[in-house]
């Protein structure tokens, strides 16, 4: 090898080396532009959603002293005193008056605990026409072939007033006994 090419492949080694150096600061340098983009980029978006806390905190406000000039001048309401609140329901009871002659009557559910004997369950009535419910429609024999299925569970029997609409109307009502102990 002559010292001629000894040389141009010296050059060669040092441009390429040169040429790696440079590549990996860029790269570096690259990078760290890209950083700063994105922490721009995330902070852009706090300013951003900090802008839109402070625009509803402002429309807030500005609602507060519409809703507070409307009271004044147009409701007049007031917040409540402390004598307005009371003690517990005794307390509430007392503010009631008993019952008028023309109100109507209460309403009142069927119940029936769980442990209770379905044998002992009063007789079902239609609110329909005042009639008791054939025994027949609540075994299940009745012959229309519509089932009102309700099952027992723990807590009380809940009887809706649609399915006793139904039984009314000749569809069939049957208890499932799956109550719990």
């Amino acid at each position: 090898m002559t010292p001629q090419r000894r040389i141009r492949r010296i050059g060669w080694l040092a441009a390429l080396g040169t040429c790696i150096v440079l590549y990996a600061l860029l790269h570096v340098k690259v990078n760290a532009v890209h950083a700063e983009v994105v922490q721009a980029e995330r902070q852009i978006v706090r300013l951003e959603n900090q802008n839109m806390l402070l625009e509803t905190e402002f429309l807030t406000r500005s609602s507060q002293v519409q809703l507070a000039a409307w009271n004044r001048i147009d409701f007049g309401f007031e917040a409540p005193r402390a004598e307005q609140f009371i003690d517990g329901p005794m307390q509430l009871a007392s503010f009631g008056s008993p019952r008028t002659a023309d109100a109507p009557a209460p309403i009142r559910l069927a119940g029936m605990t769980s442990g209770e004997d379905i044998a002992e369950f009063p007789k079902l009535v239609s609110p329909l026409t005042g009639k008791p419910v054939d025994e027949r429609v609540l075994a299940g024999d009745e012959p229309s072939g519509g089932h009102l299925a309700v099952a027992i569970a723990p807590g009380p029997l809940r009887v809706p007033i649609a399915g006793a609409a139904d039984v009314a109307r000749g569809a069939s009502f049957a208890i499932a006994g799956n109550a719990a102990p």
